[in-house]
């Protein structure tokens, strides 16, 4: 099996889904139950943005989209077998912030893939800069070879 889907996709997902699922327990005595998804909310993107910050390294946007697909599927699947099924709450589950939960559970890593693309092109494009001690019109990038940005004296 591919790394990538065992330990990013599947392995990932499932640890926070089920953060995610305990906490639902721990507010269930704390609150109303209408509300116990607005409250774990706050505490999963944060838990998710610090997997996908430290952990998770979604370079090329393919991979960080398959990631979201990845995570979507499995929270939907998880959520119905283990909320829906098994505890089967009297007011229904599906609501506004089940719905929300899932547009992030897809957008976040989407979001990673692509903060990650813009601060790696940065990161890049910083010692392509002319400098002072380099001749005008001259590309250390060509030369390096590691991109195709040239430098105009104007």
């Amino acid at each position: 099996m591919n790394p990538f889907l065992a330990r990013d996709v599947i392995g990932w997902r499932f640890i926070l889904w089920l953060v995610g699922y305990v906490l639902g327990f721990v507010f269930y005595a704390l609150m109303a139950p209408a509300l116990i998804g607005w409250y774990v909310m706050p505490v999963g993107i944060a838990v998710t943005c610090l997997v996908l910050w430290r952990w998770v390294r979604v370079v090329p946007l393919l991979d960080a989209a398959l990631l979201g697909i990845g995570w979507s599927t499995i929270a939907i699947i998880c959520d119905y077998l283990f909320i829906v099924k098994v505890l089967n709450p009297p007011d229904g589950y599906y609501k506004p912030d089940v719905y929300l939960y899932y547009l992030l559970t897809l957008g976040l890593p989407v979001a990673a893939g692509a903060r990650s693309k813009l601060h790696r092109s940065l990161h890049s494009s910083q010692h392509c800069l002319p400098s002072k001690s380099r001749k005008l019109g001259s590309n250390a990038c060509d030369a390096a070879g590691d991109q195709n940005v040239t430098v105009v004296a104007l």
